[in-house]
């Protein structure tokens, strides 16, 4: 990882930098919809807290275990070393949403109403934290003009094509939250977006194989969409339909200028550190 400076024996590294600002926007943007929808944000708070820490240990445990399990079973002591790099975003989301289910079952607060809720906030924070992760793109086949130069190599900027489309995704679900035709229904086009996202991404990334030109994060994304297509049929047919809200076109409006302001911002930071 990218070490930006160091504060006595604390070494403090640019991708850690990104994921602190990256969760503190996205518990705003999650504190801001669960007021609007009268949840208990004190009790939500707490849940998101916890989901937070949560989904970190899920995305180390996942990358040790899919991806290095031999390296680590022989060097145990190497998976607390997460400053070396090492994270799985599939095994941040099980954690997170993991923790989260069984913390919503416990004060019995609604789940898929609370998991649409956090849905704009989450994609946000994890767009905003990838802006610092390691780059890993995979060698350019010819010169492109965004092609990041990394150790002697061109090679393509898929942290950035992923934080860009998370963007998307954000404005999507943010405008959309106010027309979902059913609890569950943000949430899941959440979780099915990016796992879409996950695919693309990784068409521009060096990460093991198993089929042609499809690595195990495809495998795993397949899963994630698999699961939501098969929640959400079942939602439909078994939550209550609400009422269909309009778009706020105004809203619509004024989010797609914050999208590109907060998409240039994010490429000159990346572009500024990684280069």
């Amino acid at each position: 990882m990218k070490q930006l400076f160091s504060i006595g024996p604390f070494n403090i590294h640019f991708f850690g930098i990104m994921i602190a600002i990256g969760a503190l926007i996205g518990l705003w943007f999650f504190v801001k919809e669960a007021r609007r929808r009268k949840l208990n944000e004190s009790l939500l708070i707490d849940g998101a807290l916890y989901s937070i820490m949560a989904g970190f240990i899920g995305a180390r445990l996942v990358y040790v275990l899919i991806y290095s399990p031999a390296h680590y079973l022989a060097n145990p002591i190497e998976i607390l070393f997460v400053h070396q790099g090492g994270l799985s975003i599939h095994g941040g989301i099980l954690g997170g949403l993991l923790t989260g289910y069984l913390y919503l079952k416990k004060h019995q607060l609604p789940i898929w109403e609370t998991l649409d809720a956090a849905a704009p906030a989450l994609i946000l924070a994890q767009g905003i934290s990838r802006i610092g992760c390691d780059v890993f793109g995979a060698p350019v086949v010819s010169a492109l003009p965004w092609a990041i130069e990394f150790q002697g190599e061109l090679l393509h900027p898929a942290q950035a094509y992923e934080f860009l489309l998370d963007y998307l995704l954000f404005g999507y679900l943010w405008v959309r939250r106010t027309a979902a035709t059913y609890h569950g229904q943000i949430f899941l086009h959440y979780l099915i977006g990016f796992m879409a996202i996950r695919g693309i991404v990784e068409l521009f990334r060096i990460n093991p194989m198993i089929l042609g030109p499809f690595s195990v994060s495809h495998a795993l994304s397949a899963i994630g969409i698999g699961i939501g297509i098969i929640l959400m049929m079942i939602l439909k047919k078994r939550l209550p339909i609400k009422p269909v809200g309009k778009i706020d076109k105004a809203e619509a409006i004024k989010i797609a200028i914050s999208i590109l302001v907060l998409a240039i911002v994010s490429l000159g930071i990346y572009y500024l550190v990684q280069a």
